[in-house]
């Protein structure tokens, strides 16, 4: 009994660490970072930062896209898909965006939210069918909640077959979250008691079940509904929750271990995540730089579609304040210095990936690699290096090795 105890305690501590939360990330500069941001164009710095970068995590490939003072964007790409392929990284490869399907997804509830058909009031004792098993204090967490990660739920559920998934991931990489992409994610509301305190908490639980509600309320998977109001509207081609449709899938960036999973060596492959329900609106995304930027750009700029304008404008919007920033709908803003930065990360399998903004300055940085890499500071280096310096930039620039 007490070897089971110590296993269970082990489990509590050991599981939020690889959850794909984005409070995990490095997001502050390693020491050296300054000296190699003094080139007399933008292009020298960011190319001195990720090139030591990928040479200490031996990192394939790296794809960053920049907007500068509401410039056009630059694109800059490094390395190569994978050791087999070699696929040249380029602006337009693939990658897995994991936690960054959150933002797509709780822009779409805000969508929703202004055409009247939620309200961020909505509770789950109303979300969810009638019968569905609930403790008095779920039936109260709300819509809201659910979005900006302060509901109260955990990051994931917390159970023996959730360990055994776990342990199993440490030597395979292969996708643990099984039980939060089946409808038994709704099995756990039925006896949860709510923490005295809300504080944001990162909950892929939370994300699981926003894809249940949006397919139980709209009729509609989540790929339909952000077709529907952002991709198609803002020409997002390559982005898909279903990336085996997209074009460019065969010859997109493979995943390979990093910092994680701890006992696969670094460089090496690791299997893709595939999700078919509920947790596919909070990790399945796969996009480009190129989608990613001009996604971005409306951030920070007005697009044509005046309820996206509203969406948007909410997105940095303080829902929970912090003494250093705010929560906001699935989005996260720093305050730095003199410069208010919000941004997210996202993690899956053999990926990491960081869009961010600068609203107030015009900027906005995309970075993805294909590995899982805890460091996640290039973004927002970039960015408080943009806000500091106003030099020429150039971009598009390719390296095939």
């Amino acid at each position: 009994m007490q070897n089971i105890t110590t296993r269970f305690h082990w489990m509590l501590f050991v599981i939020p660490l690889f959850s794909g939360c984005g409070t995990l990330s490095q997001m502050s500069s390693p020491a050296g970072t300054q000296e190699l941001l003094t080139h007399q164009s933008l292009d020298g710095d960011v190319d001195s930062v990720v090139r030591r970068y990928m040479r200490q995590k031996k990192v394939s490939g790296m794809s960053v896209a920049v907007i500068h003072n509401y410039g056009e964007p630059q694109f800059y790409s490094w390395g190569v898909t994978d050791a087999a392929h070699r696929y040249p990284v380029r602006p337009d490869t693939l990658f897995a965006l994991g936690s960054l399907s959150k933002g797509v997804t709780a822009e779409v509830v805000a969508y929703l939210v202004n055409e009247g058909q939620l309200s961020w009031d909505d509770k789950l004792a109303t979300l969810l069918p009638s019968g569905t098993p609930l403790s008095a204090d779920a039936q109260n967490i709300t819509l809201l909640e659910l979005v900006t990660h302060t509901s109260g739920l955990p990051r994931q559920n917390m159970d023996f077959r959730m360990l055994k998934k776990f342990i199993g991931y440490l030597g395979s990489g292969e996708n643990f979250y099984g039980e939060l992409d089946s409808d038994n994610v709704l099995h756990y509301l039925a006896d949860w008691r709510a923490p005295q305190s809300k504080t944001p908490e990162y909950s892929n639980l939370g994300y699981a079940l926003i894809g249940y509600i949006l397919k139980y309320k709209t009729g509609k998977d989540i790929q339909a509904l952000a077709s529907h109001f952002i991709f198609r509207p803002l020409k997002m081609v390559n982005s898909s929750f279903i990336p085996q449709e997209l074009k460019g899938f065969p010859q997109r960036a493979l995943g390979h271990a990093g910092d994680q999973p701890k006992f696969i060596p670094r460089g090496q492959l690791t299997p893709d995540w595939h999700f078919t329900n509920n947790m596919v609106a909070a990790a399945s995304l796969y996009s480009n730089a190129e989608d990613l930027i001009a996604y971005a750009r409306y951030h920070v700029s007005k697009t044509d579609d005046s309820v996206l304008d509203v969406v948007f404008s909410e997105v940095s919007h303080a829902y929970f304040q912090r003494s250093d920033g705010s929560q906001d709908l699935a989005w996260v803003t720093d305050f730095i210095g003199r410069e208010k930065i919000t941004y997210q990360v996202g993690y899956i399998g053999g990926y990491s990936s960081f869009i961010g903004f600068d609203k107030e300055k015009g900027n906005a940085v995309v970075v993805l690699q294909n590995a899982f890499n805890w460091s996640n500071y290039i973004g927002m280096t970039l960015l408080i290096d943009m806000a500091k310096n106003d030099r020429p930039i150039s971009g598009n620039r390719f390296e095939k090795n």
